[in-house]
């Protein structure tokens, strides 16, 4: 049976009667998890696997893990992380450091059931970059971006974890928080082509990716990445990711209309999946009525995807963090 062209959030830190017959109905491509849904590992490791038992297939969990500002994950239970920008400018081997940083991520992730991470972000830090993203970010040149989202990248698939390339064409220029408002860039087409959209198509084998929602007004000046047919092109085309697309959080008030028209503007314009965040019951059977099932396009991009993911092999916790502990001392 093909799935439901969606990711969902559940609402709590266990699945509500409501949740269960609804996700079983639904058959989403998969879920995603924020704070609200962590307590501690036990907890967790329950609400995973019945997060798969709902679907009956080994449907792939993803959470944003990044260190630093946004992880979903904390002590005392999980480590906590450096902004990442603040620890590519610590550490003695920035890419080691990285890629040792993203390797532990995957060992606690995997250890409750978690198989997706959202990141690296390959958007390139500007002094105007908003706060909200500066630094999440690796960097302020292509070549440092590429390596450091690499090194990520790397890191997560070691340890059995599927890698997130986001913001999809390029955030960094966006000087509003897509959260709460539509950023718009008015950058020439040449311009985004050399700097912007550059770390995207050096990673554009990795296996998924996320779009921004940013107006890029030199191609587009009407529709935000993820609802627009132009630089869905750009996308797949320019930059040449054939990867497994989603959206950004459609819940984020840079979109406008109903959770339905956004989920159908995401779909028509191109994305292979809509991504719904915030549990609210309503708006998921909106996106569920809206999206529809995945095209078969979209299908096999996601099983080319989901077989990368794998066992990962045995390793030395202890010896990596005191690796890594050493590197950003």
């Amino acid at each position: 049976m093909t799935q439901t062209a969606a990711i969902f959030g559940p609402a709590g830190l266990a699945l509500t009667a409501w949740e269960r017959g609804f996700f079983r109905e639904a058959d989403p491509f998969g879920f995603i998890l924020f704070a609200r849904n962590i307590d501690n590992p036990d907890q967790l490791r329950r609400l995973t696997g019945d997060l798969r038992a709902c679907v009956g297939r080994d449907a792939p969990i993803l959470i944003d893990q990044e260190g630093g500002r946004v992880q979903r994950m904390r002590s005392p239970h999980w480590r906590d992380y450096l902004p990442a920008l603040d620890q590519m400018a610590r550490a003695r081997d920035p890419l080691r450091a990285q890629y040792l940083r993203y390797l532990l991520i995957a060992h606690e992730l995997r250890a409750v059931g978690i198989d997706v991470n959202c990141a690296p972000l390959a958007d390139i830090a500007e002094a105007a970059t908003h706060p909200f993203l500066q630094n999440r970010l690796y960097g302020y040149d292509v070549p440092t971006v590429v390596a450091a989202a690499r090194a990520c990248a790397e890191g997560l698939l070691a340890g059995g974890v599927l890698p997130v390339l986001k913001h999809i064409p390029g955030h960094g220029r966006a000087q509003a928080d897509s959260h709460l408002a539509l950023p718009r860039v008015t950058a020439s087409v040449d311009d985004l082509a050399a700097h912007d959209f550059a770390p995207f198509t050096a990673l554009r084998d990795l296996p998924m990716g996320m779009t921004a929602h940013i107006v890029f007004g030199a191609l587009d000046p009407d529709q935000p990445a993820t609802t627009s047919p132009v630089m869905m092109q750009v996308i797949r085309d320019q930059i040449g990711f054939d990867g497994l697309l989603m959206t950004d959080d459609l819940s984020m008030q840079a979109l406008a209309g109903s959770m339905a028209d956004r989920s159908r503007a995401a779909v028509s314009a191109g994305c292979d999946l809509v991504l719904h965040c915030n549990g609210d019951a309503d708006e998921m059977t909106q996106v569920a009525d809206a999206t529809g099932p995945m095209t078969a396009t979209a299908q096999d991009r996601a099983n080319r995807a989901l077989a990368l993911r794998k066992t990962p092999e045995m390793i030395d916790i202890a010896a990596i963090e005191a690796e890594f502990d050493a590197l950003i001392a």
